[in-house]
């Protein structure tokens, strides 16, 4: 809901599952994306972007926080965040306008990505991917498997096809 525009490594993600829900369905399973934006927000960035997949707000829920892919101002400077089954350190205050450099003390793209998206570092980088699965038996809902960060890799289309180029995804660091 902090965006002002969607998150471009996010919407290759998306890009990604586009179009599966009919083969997914075939094997009864139920697919969903969800996000904390605002549904009206979700439904037009969706039109813009062409996709057909369900996407779900939890904006007045606890979904995100639940699955720990969404974090609190004040768990980013505490350092109690657990993400990707570690906890961070602390930021150093303030977060505001601060680029990653500053506030996390190491390269990385988040300050060119949170800008395209019309935040700030801190900002930016308390919303994360992450994947849940769960299953609906005799009535009662289990979460079965999550991933994240890099555990989503499988789901990006796109880096399945950079893994096998020859400069592969043209990372450094």
């Amino acid at each position: 809901p902090d965006y002002k525009a969607g998150c471009p490594s996010c919407s290759s993600i998306a890009d990604g599952f586009n179009g599966i829900v009919v083969h997914l369905e075939n094997h009864d399973v139920a697919f969903s994306a969800v996000s904390r934006a605002s549904l009206a927000k979700l439904q037009a960035f969706k039109q813009r972007m062409g996709w057909t997949f369900p996407w779900a707000s939890s904006n007045d829920g606890e979904f995100n926080r639940d699955f720990s892919v969404w974090f609190t101002e004040e768990e980013q400077r505490n350092g109690t965040i657990e993400y990707n089954f570690r906890r961070e350190p602390p930021a150093p205050e303030p977060l505001a306008g601060k680029t990653v450099q500053e506030w996390r003390g190491n390269e990385g793209p988040a300050a060119q990505i949170a800008a395209m998206t019309g935040t700030d570092v801190p900002t930016y980088t308390r919303d994360r991917p992450g994947v849940s699965a769960f299953v609906l038996d005799d009535g009662v809902v289990y979460h079965t498997y999550s991933s994240y960060a890099r555990g989503l890799d499988g789901l990006w289309g796109v880096y399945q096809w950079l893994d096998r180029a020859p400069l592969g995804r043209n990372e450094h660091g």
